[in-house]
């Protein structure tokens, strides 16, 4: 069964109607979600840079290909000069004063030039004024490895976000998930930094339309992709995908392997991890983000605190993304998976 139309979608069954699912690829399905939140609240509006021709990845463009400032005009869609600080600091000061703004930020690399916004500003207001002031900001960051784009856009800093108090991180890797999970990001009454992965725009997949968006999908759960009794994978986002295609390959060699899909990386599913850990008895994380300091890090360290499952980590390499076939040592794809799938699982559970 393919990913995309897995039955573990972010939706649950109690929050549709009986409106058939749509086929929808990954960016049409996000601005699916923004169409609809703009529809239901006049006080959501979008801005950032390249909005009014529908966006760089087209994830701001309605069913019809047409851009959603053709419908919300250039008010609510707003195109902003080339400054991410402007942008990021225009998005906190109209979150305070009611609105509900999804910031574009085109790759989460650029997010650098306005971490103190982000930082210092958006997530930290709420603490320091005693909860006066809320920022529900949603800050779109597309991750990840980029063909041919090299180093400056091409990275995964996932775990500068979820380093940060104040601050929801959300990595959704399928059209269900990145429908269901930005209007609950768009629910959310703080900000929000939202992952897509830039290699997954083009995904297809169904789409179950929430009849009731506050109810559409919850923050902090994670989905179980595959069942399985020998090794868990806890992955995310667009490495998902690859975890998939290696524990299809390792269940040839008699090793069934499960893979849970954290979907928000803070909070994360503490809960859903343990238990398969238990389960299993053997937990790989594995992510397309460098492995040195990366998000892997906390959950392998908290398995291991918490259950007596055996730990390992595979990420990329310390090195910036090289271009042409240097990408190539920077990616976290299913034959490495399935390499330390293989490793872990050679080794005898509870035995050091």
């Amino acid at each position: 069964m393919s990913i995309a139309t897995a039955t573990t979608a972010a939706t649950p069954p109690t929050a549709l109607q009986a409106t058939p699912p749509r086929t929808l690829n990954y960016a049409q399905a996000a601005a699916l979600a923004l169409e609809e939140a703009m529809r239901d609240d006049p006080s959501v509006v979008a801005l950032g840079e390249d909005l009014g021709r529908g966006g760089v990845f087209g994830q701001y463009r309605d069913s019809a290909g047409l851009p959603l400032a053709r419908r919300f005009g250039g008010e609510r869609i707003i195109d902003t000069p080339i400054s991410e600080a402007a942008i990021v600091g225009a998005a906190v000061g109209m979150a305070l004063a009611g609105l509900r703004p999804v910031v574009e930020l085109r790759v989460i690399d650029f997010a650098l030039c306005a971490i103190d916004e982000l930082v210092n500003q958006a997530a930290k207001n709420r603490f320091m004024f005693g909860g006066q002031g809320r920022v529900p900001l949603v800050a779109r960051m597309p991750i990840g490895l980029w063909g041919c784009s090299a180093a400056q856009h091409s990275q995964s800093l996932e775990a500068w976000f979820t380093h940060i108090p104040g601050l929801t991180v959300v990595a959704p890797s399928t059209p269900q998930d990145n429908y269901a999970l930005l209007h609950a990001a768009l629910n959310s009454r703080d900000p929000v930094v939202y992952l897509e992965h830039k290699e997954l725009w083009g995904l297809r997949g169904e789409v179950a339309l929430a009849g009731a968006h506050t109810d559409a999908a919850e923050l902090g759960k994670a989905a179980v992709r595959r069942e399985g009794s020998d090794l868990t994978v806890v992955t995310w986002s667009r490495t998902v995908h690859e975890a998939l295609a290696a524990a299809e390959t390792a269940s040839d060699a008699g090793i069934d392997v499960e893979v849970i899909d954290l979907r928000t990386l803070w909070p994360w599913d503490r809960d859903a991890v343990f238990a398969s850990a238990r389960k299993t008895g053997r937990v790989l994380v594995a992510h397309e983000a460098v492995q040195v300091s990366g998000f892997g890090a906390e959950i392998a360290a908290s398995v291991a605190e918490h259950t007596e499952a055996r730990v390992a980590r595979l990420g990329a390499p310390r090195i910036p993304v090289g271009y042409g076939v240097l990408e190539s040592e920077a990616r976290v794809e299913r034959d490495r998976i399935g390499q330390a799938i293989a490793r872990l699982a050679e080794r005898p559970r509870g035995v050091d």
